[in-house]
């Protein structure tokens, strides 16, 4: 948490279930357009993302994978395309967005991902694919940590997680409902007008997605300091606004210089939050393994789990994301700490992932069923490590969408490449190394989370000897300066 939330005012019990129950009407109506208007957009937009992030592998298990001859890790590979694409996008379109208007950018690049998602239901070919997906990650590279920066430039301390785990719910429900949509498509469309039902999928999640965009350039908001006033904002809310921020110390745009790029990388908040993101977003890679164990158990002969079953059984998965998501939120915005959820749910990832190494893929059905849907227990941390980025660089705004980019920009480029190495198509669902290294990996995120929390707590130490050693000196100027008058005036 920023130094700056350790003088809040005590805050009232019905202010831990929701936040703006505890402040003036007038902040309580504004927080209520503003919660209205970028929640609920972002939530929709990070809907129709992960709809399309997650619809490749939907197709994959349900026609794909035989109509497009694809064999060995090539699934892999078609998924790495996307990661790249997504890699390579993000630092540039979170810097263009503190001078570019977010309200402009976000949805024109969601219109495009959402054209190209379509596209692929004309794919014939692996590289076809290939190259559409890499697109596809391009435009929707700048989506998440552009909306993780505008929410870090609106709301306070006790309101930023659950604003930010809020709207990421939509990462775990854009794929069950993208299970859904998958056997709806290949049950009530395969075939129609000649279209595979994996085909129909591209189609429909680029028709959802278009109203959304539109939707954007409407209730989208900027920055604090660009936004102008509308019919959702009038001047006067937007000017306390600026200073709800102000008084946290979470400062507007300013010049790029060299000194300021340089100062990027001159102090450890890239070097710690960076590699826990980093080690977050690789810690949940048992959650695709579950749908391939479906799968494994049909044969030539045999048919056990349908192609409906395959894609809707594991979406408890995504069910359990959702409740883990909005507990970590709550309990951290009413500690006020970031740290104490990203404890738990890496030790109980570890659990979890030893357990799914440890014992025989098709004895204790049931036992491994339970695990495989508590492997996205990891999942909901993203809001909270990005709530803990946009606090711990407040004084540099520039800084702040550098570090938040950064962030999702090496996760991604570690997940272009680790899953081929760790969870291989051709080892699923056992994936033996995959499991123990994802255990590794969670240990080491929370090594990264009690990393942050020190060099914070040391900032925070530092603060307030400065600021006593600043009263001190005060105090002894105004001594100095009484003495002297009491001086002159015996002089006299």
């Amino acid at each position: 948490m920023a130094p700056e939330s350790l003088n809040a005012k005590k805050r009232s019990l019905r202010s831990y279930i929701w936040d703006t129950w505890d402040k003036s009407p007038e902040e309580r109506k504004f927080l209520g357009k503003l919660d209205a208007c970028l929640l609920t957009y972002a939530a929709l937009s990070y809907f129709s993302k992960y709809l399309d992030q997650q619809n490749v592998t939907n197709a994959y298990v349900s026609g794909m994978k035989e109509d497009l001859n694809l064999h060995g890790n090539e699934y892999n590979y078609i998924t790495t395309a996307w990661t790249c694409g997504y890699v390579i996008g993000q630092i540039p379109s979170n810097l263009l967005i503190t001078r570019i208007r977010p309200s402009l950018w976000i949805p024109t690049m969601e219109i495009i991902w959402s054209i190209l998602t379509m596209l692929l239901s004309t794919s014939k070919n692996f590289s076809h694919i290939c190259a559409l997906r890499f697109f596809v990650g391009l435009a929707e590279s700048t989506f998440y940590p552009a909306i993780q920066y505008v929410i870090g430039s609106w709301y306070r301390p006790e309101e930023l997680a659950k604003r930010a785990c809020i709207f990421h719910t939509a990462s775990a429900i854009g794929p069950m409902f993208s299970g859904f949509l998958q056997t709806a498509a290949y049950n009530g469309l395969n075939g129609v007008h000649g279209l595979a039902g994996w085909r129909w999928l591209f189609i429909i999640d680029g028709i959802i997605t278009i109203p959304i965009a539109l939707l954007g350039y409407l209730i989208m908001p900027d920055l604090p300091h660009n936004t102008k006033p509308s019919i959702f904002y009038t001047e006067h809310q937007l000017l306390l606004a600026r200073k709800r921020m102000d008084e946290i110390g979470r400062k507007p745009p300013t010049k790029f210089t060299k000194t300021k790029v340089l100062g990027f990388f001159k102090t450890w908040h890239l070097y710690t939050l960076v590699p826990l993101y980093v080690l977050f977003n690789n810690g949940n890679g048992p959650t695709n393994s579950m749908i391939f164990w479906f799968k494994s158990f049909n044969t030539t002969s045999h048919t056990k789990y349908t192609v409906g079953q395959i894609n809707c059984y594991p979406l408890g998965i995504n069910v359990v994301q959702v409740i883990t998501t909005l507990v970590y939120a709550w309990w951290s915005d009413a500690i006020e700490k970031r740290w104490p959820p990203m404890l738990f749910a890496g030790t109980w990832n570890i659990i979890v992932c030893i357990v799914l190494a440890a014992t025989p893929l098709y004895t204790h059905i049931a036992r491994r069923w339970a695990f495989y849907y508590m492997t996205s227990v990891g999942g909901g941390l993203s809001g909270l490590i990005l709530a803990w980025a946009n606090e711990l660089t407040s004084s540099d705004n520039e800084k702040r969408s550098f570090v938040v980019a950064c962030c999702n920009t090496f996760a991604y480029t570690v997940q272009a490449w680790l899953p081929i190495l760790i969870f291989p198509q051709v080892e699923q669902p056992r994936v033996f190394k995959g499991n123990v290294t994802t255990a590794c990996i969670s240990f080491g995120m929370i090594c990264a989370a009690l990393a942050t929390l020190y060099f914070q707590n040391r900032d925070a130490k530092r603060a307030r000897q400065g600021m006593e050693e600043g009263s001190t000196s005060d105090i002894g100027r105004s001594n100095s300066l009484t003495s002297q008058v009491e001086k002159d005036n015996d002089d006299e």
